[in-house]
C-alpha cells in the first residue's frame, strides 16, 4: 500500500484499501494500542470435540470459495476457458450472494493515455487552451501529486477520454457552462484565458500523451509528448435564441 501511494495518485482508494486491511493484523502486532484495550473473552472448545473434525466445515467452504472465484479470476486476466458445465452453472446459480467477485478497481490498466484538450477562440481561427488543475494538458508541466484528494472533474475528464459524448455526455453540459462563463465551473480550472467574458467558440480535441524520454526532457523541457488523434467535438456555440442549448458550428479550414 505503501509503494502504490508512492507512485500512483489513486486518490482515498488507496486509504480506504489500507483501512480495511487493519482488521487483518493480528493482535500481537498492534503493540502497545492492543494492550490498552479490554481483553476479548476466550472462545472455549466444547468438551469432547476434537479439532479436525471443528475445522472441516471451514475447510471445504473454504475450497468451495476457491473453486468459485476461479471464474471471476480467470475473466479478470482476459482468459476466458471452456468451463465446466456444473462450475458455470454454480457460479452463476451463486452470483445473486456476491460470493466470489472480480476486483474491478484498474483491475485492467490502459496501455495508452488519451487526453482531452479543451480550447476556446473568438474567432474560430486563434485558439487558447483552458489549463486544468490536475490532468495532462500543457506537456511542459510536471505530473502533480493529488492523494488523498479526488479531483472530480479531472477524473472524469480521463473516462471521457477513454470513450465518447454518447457514453459521457455530461461533457457538452460541461462545455454549456464554460461557454456561459459559469464562475462554480471555471473555478475548477487551473487556468481560464478569458478571464474578461467566455469565448464565443468552443471545441475539444483528443490526444494522445506519452512520456519524453530523458533525453527529449533535457533538450526540451518538455515532460509530454502529445500527438493529435481526432476532433472530440465538433465547434461549438450558445444558441443565439437559446442561451441554454449549443449549436455545432461549421468553421472554415
Amino acid at each position: 500500500m505503501a509503494l502504490i501511494a508512492g507512485t500512483g495518485n489513486y486518490g482515498f482508494f488507496n486509504l480506504l484499501t489500507v483501512v480495511l486491511c487493519l482488521p487483518l493484523l493480528d493482535d500481537g502486532h498492534l503493540g502497545p494500542l492492543v494492550r490498552r484495550l479490554p481483553p476479548l473473552p476466550e472462545l472455549r472448545r466444547p468438551p469432547g470435540a476434537k479439532s479436525i473434525v471443528s475445522q472441516v466445515p471451514f475447510a471445504v467452504l473454504a475450497v468451495f470459495l476457491l473453486v468459485l472465484n476461479v471464474v471471476p479470476f480467470a475473466h479478470g486476466l482476459r482468459f476466458r476457458p471452456l468451463w465446466p458445465g456444473p462450475l458455470l452453472g454454480l457460479y452463476r446459480a451463486t452470483e445473486p450472494f456476491h460470493l466470489a467477485n472480480p476486483y474491478g478497481l484498474f483491475a485492467r490498466m490502459t496501455t495508452s493515455r488519451p487526453e482531452i484538450v479543451l480550447e476556446g477562440s473568438n474567432d474560430a481561427k486563434t485558439w487558447q487552451e483552458y489549463e486544468f488543475r490536475w490532468k495532462p494538458g500543457d506537456p511542459r508541466r510536471a505530473p502533480a501529486f493529488v492523494q488523498p484528494h479526488m479531483p472530480r472533474l479531472d477524473w472524469r475528464m480521463w473516462f471521457a477520454a477513454l470513450g465518447n459524448l454518447r457514453t459521457d455526455p455530461w461533457f457538452l453540459s460541461f462545455c454549456l457552462r464554460v461557454l456561459q462563463g459559469s464562475r462554480p465551473v471555471l473555478g475548477l480550472l487551473a487556468e481560464n484565458p478569458f478571464p474578461d467574458r467566455p469565448p464565443r467558440y468552443l471545441r475539444a480535441t483528443l490526444y494522445d500523451y506519452r512520456f519524453t524520454t530523458w533525453d527529449e526532457r533535457r533538450r526540451t523541457g518538455a515532460w509530454w509528448h502529445r500527438k493529435r488523434l481526432r476532433a472530440y467535438t465538433p465547434v461549438l456555440a450558445l444558441d443565439p435564441e437559446d442561451p441554454n442549448r449549443l449549436l455545432a458550428v461549421r468553421t472554415r479550414p
